[in-house]
């Protein structure tokens, strides 16, 4: 937003609209639960929406159970004699100007001046040339830090170490074991015997009060030790008046950070040496927050008052009892939880543990219960780490344990950061998209830094690598660091919102002056071929071959932000100049091509290999998530990205996996997208990096690229709906893709492009009810196979069809 008041009336009047319509969606959801006969009463109707398993964890990555309210997030294991919760807070950031003073946002300064001969390399064919040259003056720069990441100033998203709760003297067989996380009421829970004494905990995160909770009870008094270790500089430590606190700062750029723990207990705190000890207690409740000194800032990122923010949080928590926390943490998660239901019938097997379901699904005994709790798992992992003020997602949410993880914890650009927000919108959950857009604004003046430094361009532009310190420029190596299409790919989740939401208020104030910025680059940087085409050179198609005269990935991403310019030009009414200019650019680039065995071609040159098995498929951007490519208007380009998916396989990382349901629900096929699906369920314990065919899913039903990678799962999440909703044509078309596995079920509050709300209900394979709400005046055409049919419909208005009516001429 271009201020904090901006960005608040935004979110003030998104909630004036979910608000305006809860009666209407409460009586739409009473009518279709008790049509399909579900009990209304959620407080006691059994819920199969539960991750459980009867041991602890012991692994971090696949077996730790995750909580987070958008600042914070946490992992807990349930380990009997000794709890081990792992935190870390979004903006705990390795790397930036305070590690090096040398740090230069990675930018090399001057290096657009050797674009030019880049370009005459590759207009004579000189491909190993040009991309050496390339390699040494194109990419960007970091500097080796002591202390620091294994990607020195570039830094990394650190944890801020692990809270150690140890049930003291506790001894004896341990029976009656259970570990869940409960996603329908976003709470944790442990519950266990041991040595005659019945122990419970609890762990919750609350958006609302910015804390963390965890309760730990049992019917005898107990003792506890609680530990904080922090793999980080100590500045100090204190315990008073019941409430914990240690300053510290990170090792390599003394970024300072506060973490507070209250605690509240009938038992007898003490603090000995650097350990809080508990005694006699029959309950201890600990709130836990945390902030650092980062201030999204450019350039230098510093001036938060952490200090002042974490008392801030503890004086708001006086006068409120652990219920009242909870109730306000319920209420607040099941205003976005709840607004979709989805059931697909089947055997219940909830009474299994989530992983021996897991593994017995994979090997054909079909849980359809199972896929719907991916699905809504997938939603609370978005609304658990991406809320409006917070830090957008990285790659791994905003679960991290490491103070050196893989690819920085970061966000990266070239499709990870944007699948992670794919479900954002179609699975309502609008708001929680709000933080990628106030990162967005940070990247804008960085960015057009880089634009000039290395393009000699207007605008502003990303490549694959981004941190919390503006990093805008190339990788330090080619061919994965340089991707320059990653701020127009960026700014196309700014154009989805306004079409989801119909607030043009967001698209003129926030969305429209980046979405410019970012066409203003491709409109410098294009250049026109032998054949008057505008083509990307140099480009490189993501992480996949060489240096091109035209990766086709570039052009249709460029094609993207242009369209998406003039549309939002034509609904503001302004810029006429400037969208005629666009128009003319957008329809110059050169568009898909179809190669010589029938593939759509990865680069302007046709050199696909039909053996080449790679886990990006980025030329099939416009397929999916652009629109560029479609199977009603443009019946050859899809057959043709049908061609090239079938030569790619149907394995690949968790992520790949994942774009691959997308891509075939986008074409069409429900069963080749479920079997994608499918393959993305597959159990795996693997931990190390793997590239090519380790995708799946951990016990914890956490995404493996491997390692984990949060996108994985939200890929899933809009695939899922994908199969079930399409919009991006302009029409709505209901089960589009909808595969034979799942013959029967309903689902209620998708939304749709336009401003409409969806429910229906399929019997058999074949739609049985449709329920379609306007939040803003507009045209809905709906379409159900073969059958189409468009109504005006007013902010508000419901209209319920069915597939007879749909059938009417």
């Amino acid at each position: 937003m271009k201020d904090k008041m901006a960005r608040e009336k935004h979110l003030k009047s998104m909630n004036y609209k979910i608000m305006s319509y809860k009666m209407k969606i409460m009586f739409l959801s009473l009518m279709l639960l008790t049509v399909h006969g579900f009990c209304t009463d959620f407080s006691s109707k059994k819920t199969d929406l539960v991750l459980w398993y009867d041991q602890p964890a012991t692994d971090w990555m696949t077996e730790a159970l995750p909580i987070g309210n958008g600042y914070m997030g946490a992992m807990f294991f349930g380990g009997v004699e000794k709890e081990q919760i792992q935190f870390t807070e979004g903006s705990l950031w390795a790397g930036g100007p305070g590690a090096s003073s040398e740090y230069n946002f990675g930018n090399r300064e001057g290096a657009w001046k050797y674009l030019a001969e880049v370009r005459r390399l590759l207009a004579e064919s000189k491909f190993d040339e040009a991309h050496a040259l390339a390699n040494k003056e194109l990419s960007g720069i970091t500097h080796k830090v002591p202390n620091g990441s294994m990607f020195g100033d570039y830094g990394a998203q650190v944890t801020m170490g692990d809270l150690f709760v140890e049930v003291v003297g506790a001894q004896g067989k341990v029976q009656d074991y259970k570990r869940e996380l409960d996603i329908e009421n976003s709470m944790g829970r442990v519950a266990y015997a041991q040595g005659g004494v019945n122990y419970k905990r609890t762990y919750f995160a609350s958006y609302p009060d910015k804390v963390l909770v965890y309760r730990f009870q049992s019917d005898k008094p107990t003792s506890y030790s609680v530990d904080y270790v922090s793999p980080h500089e100590e500045i100090n430590a204190v315990f008073a008046n019941n409430m914990y606190a240690f300053h510290g700062k990170l090792k390599d750029n003394g970024l300072e950070y506060e973490t507070k723990i209250k605690v509240e207990t009938d038992g007898k705190p003490v603090f000995e040496q650097g350990k809080i000890q508990i005694k006699n207690a029959k309950y201890i409740n600990l709130y836990h927050t945390a902030a650092t000194a980062y201030q999204a800032k450019y350039p230098d990122y510093k001036g938060n008052k952490f200090h002042e923010i974490n008392d801030q949080t503890m004086q708001g928590l006086e006068g409120k009892s652990y219920e009242d926390v909870s109730q306000i943490h319920q209420q607040d998660y099941h205003d976005l939880f709840d607004r979709v239901v989805f059931d697909l019938g089947g055997s219940d097997r909830s009474e299994e543990p989530t992983n021996k379901r897991l593994e017995a699904h994979f090997t054909g005994q079909t849980d359809l219960h199972l896929e719907q709790l991916y699905f809504q798992y997938s939603r609370y992992l978005m609304i658990s780490s991406s809320r409006p003020g917070t830090m957008p997602m990285n790659l791994q949410g905003k679960w991290n344990n490491s103070i050196d993880p893989p690819w920085a914890c970061d966000y990266h650009m070239n499709i990870n950061q944007q699948m992670l927000y794919w479900p954002a919108e179609v699975a309502n959950l609008s708001e929680c998209q709000l933080p990628l857009f106030d990162y967005m604004e940070s990247l804008v003046e960085p960015g057009k830094v880089t634009a000039k430094e290395h393009f000699n361009t207007r605008g502003w532009v990303v490549n694959t690598m981004n941190n919390a310190y503006g990093y805008t420029a190339p990788g330090w190596g080619f061919p994965w660091g340089f991707f320059p299409g990653g701020a127009a790919w960026l700014c196309q989740h700014l154009w989805e919102h306004y079409a989801f939401t119909q607030d043009r208020q967001f698209l003129a104030e926030t969305a429209y002056p980046m979405m410019k910025e970012a066409a203003l680059f491709w409109m410098d940087y294009l250049t026109e071929d032998e054949d008057g085409r505008l083509v990307s050179v140099p480009s490189y198609s993501p992480e996949h071959g060489g240096i091109s005269k035209g990766a086709s990935m570039d052009h249709q991403i460029a094609w993207d932000i242009l369209n998406n310019c003039v549309k939002a030009s034509e609904v503001l009414k302004k810029d006429e100049i400037f969208r005629n200019e666009a128009m003319e650019v957008r329809d110059k680039i050169l568009p898909p091509k179809i190669g010589s065995w029938g593939q759509l071609q990865e680069w302007k040159e046709d050199v696909d290999d039909p053996d080449n098995h790679h886990r990006h498929v980025s030329h099939l951007f416009a397929l999916h998530p652009g629109d560029q490519i479609s199977v009603e208007n443009t019946p050859k380009l899809a057959e043709a990205a049908r061609v090239s998916l079938n030569a790619r396989g149907d394995d690949g990382t968790g992520w790949s996996l994942a774009w691959k349901v997308n891509f075939w629900a986008r074409l069409k096929d429900g069963d080749r997208a479920y079997k994608l699906f499918q393959r993305l369920l597959k159990p795996t314990a693997t931990q190390g990096t793997e590239m090519s065919s380790g995708g799946g899913t951990y016990p914890n039903l956490l995404c493996a690229h491997p390692p984990f990678q949060l996108d994985g799962n939200m890929g899933g999440n809009a695939g899922m709906a994908e199969m079930l909703l399409q919009s991006h044509t302009s029409t709505i078309e209901l089960l589009p893709a909808l595969p034979n596995a799942w013959k029967n079920g309903h689902i209620q509050g998708l939304k749709a492009r336009g401003g409409f709300e969806i429910a229906m209900e399929w019997k058999e394979g074949k739609l049985a009810e449709a329920t379609v709400q306007c939040t803003s005046i507009g045209t809905c055409t709906l379409k159900y196979k073969n059958n189409e049919q468009s109504f005006s419909m007013n902010a508000g208005e419901t209209i319920t069809l069915n597939e007879e009516f749909l059938q009417q001429k």
